[in-house]
């Protein structure tokens, strides 16, 4: 990916819920606007999204106004639901989830197909943030996206046994390889599986690896200021920050030699 490509899409999946996602898409979407880039963050967990509680926001209107105002007018723009982030100098926007519970039942994949094809003629990324399914919406956002950050956790085996199905289902869709990037949050947390164990069962290399940096995350959280912008030299805020220039080309890729071999965990899946 071209440092400084317009329209870039980042969509963020996961098979399992509580891994960080939306934590770390704010963050992604928070650096990118530090750094100057027009950004758009887009929730699209419909039915829990937190991405507004997480930046205190308000906001008036969300993807449910939009598609409301689409069947009004096919010319409508995406642009009038959007709410704005600033914290200091730095701006992005938002497109909220609905508000109502009972608005996420009605969302029409083709409206969010639409209103994602606006946005990235309006800024320089647009970062999404999906639910842990493969829905009819999030399977269209996939196909959409330049880049997927599959994010996952080593905690229990119910989590990893997910990611395992996820990451095999996402190689069936036949992307190309260089699209799906798996990240690894919260290393460091205390559990008895390393990543090691988990690499040999998914058969790839993570391609990023956050810190479990609880306290830090926790205070951004309160606060309603991402990582990256309240504490920077925090150890995830500085991890997150290489994520970006990963993402980015800013630096080679780190390429290490597959490992060999079976394990524990391995054996419990097969």
């Amino acid at each position: 990916m071209a440092e400084g490509l317009q329209g870039v899409i980042l969509t963020f999946f996961s098979t399992s819920s509580a891994v960080g996602k939306t934590l770390v898409s704010c963050n992604i979407t928070s650096e990118l606007a530090r750094e100057g880039a027009r950004v758009c963050l887009v929730d699209l967990d419909l039915q829990f999204g937190d991405a507004r509680y997480y930046l205190h926001l308000s906001p008036e209107r969300t993807v449910y106004d939009w598609q409301e105002a689409l069947k009004r007018n096919k010319g409508a723009s995406v642009m009038n639901c959007l709410t704005e982030y600033s914290y200091r100098n730095v701006h992005f926007a938002l497109l909220s989830s609905p508000l109502k519970l009972e608005q996420a039942y009605n969302i029409d994949v083709e409206a969010m197909q639409k209103a994602v094809l606006q946005l990235r003629e309006e800024f320089d990324y647009v970062v999404i943030d999906t639910s842990s399914t493969f829905s009819a919406l999030n399977l269209a956002m996939l196909d959409m996206a330049t880049l997927v950050l599959f994010l996952g956790i080593v905690d229990f085996i119910p989590t990893i046994r997910n990611m395992k199905v996820g990451h095999e289902t996402l190689k069936s869709l036949n992307y190309d390889r260089s699209k799906i990037r798996l990240v690894l949050n919260r290393m460091g947390a205390k559990t008895r599986i390393s990543r090691e164990d988990v690499e040999r069962l998914l058969d790839e290399k993570f391609y990023h690896v956050l810190p479990n940096d609880f306290r830090a995350a926790s205070a951004s959280l309160r606060d309603g200021v991402p990582l990256v912008l309240a504490d920077p030299r925090a150890p995830l805020a500085v991890s997150l920050r290489d994520l970006v220039n990963r993402c980015l080309n800013r630096q080679g890729a780190i390429e290490a030699e597959a490992e060999e071999g079976g394990s524990w965990l391995k054996r419990i899946f097969r």
